[in-house]
């Protein structure tokens, strides 16, 4: 009869045990997935109010040197393979993203592939619905892949531009987007989310930034 109590206790402990893994796996899947929506609020620019001066002075001026700079940068990339970018053309993308809007998406690829994980795919549907909503279509974007400190530095690079690569194309097959609107770089292990833990997942990423706002694009064309 002892033995007996014993299993069934046994039994019911490794029954909670599988339970809480069942429901700690299922917890961190839904985590992973982003919605179109949280994308397009990342994405969008930040409306700046506009304001009515009360004098009757000289109306101040923005100096359009900067953007204008920052738009040739834009047509600089677009249209651009990802491995045709030197290292100081990487770079020079990263400033410029900078303080943008961007997102960073956890998307995993099969093991050293740039094949795109069945459990991935709708993080990257959510991406072709949001980029090709009205309140983001027509902007260029970077879609810059990362993968964590493991392996190499020529390895890592590769991967990364592999695997951006891999998006780009899903997003053009499978939403129509311009290839143009969407520039792709990879940055290997260089610019880890988290340094701290160079080995976590949260390294492994795809960071979609809106280099160029619709309007913006649309008013220095004119």
């Amino acid at each position: 009869m002892a033995n007996f109590s014993a299993t069934k206790t046994l039994t019911a402990i490794v029954s909670v045990a599988a339970l809480g893994a069942a429901v700690s796996f299922a917890g961190s899947a839904v985590a992973q997935n982003v919605t179109e929506d949280q994308i397009i609020r990342a994405l969008v620019p930040e409306k700046k109010p506009l304001t009515r001066g009360l004098s009757v002075g000289p109306q101040q001026t923005v100096d359009p040197t900067p953007a204008a700079a920052e738009g040739k940068l834009v047509q600089k990339y677009r249209g651009r393979s990802t491995r045709s970018l030197s290292m100081a053309e990487r770079e020079e993308i990263a400033t410029i993203v900078k303080d943008k809007p961007k997102i960073d998406l956890e998307i995993n690829f099969d093991y050293n592939s740039a094949d795109i994980s069945a459990k991935s795919l709708p993080s990257v549907q959510a991406l072709g619905r949001a980029l090709t909503n009205n309140d983001l279509k027509g902007s260029t974007f970077v879609v810059a892949g990362h993968t964590d400190a493991a392996g190499g530095e020529a390895y890592n690079q590769d991967l990364s531009e592999r695997r951006a690569d891999a998006i780009k194309r899903y997003l053009v097959d499978k939403y129509g987007i311009n290839g143009t609107d969407l520039v792709t770089v990879g940055y290997g292990k260089s610019k880890l989310k988290d340094p701290s833990q160079p080995l976590a997942e949260v390294n492994r990423r795809v960071q979609v930034v809106n280099m160029e706002n619709k309007a913006t694009a649309a008013n220095a064309s004119k």
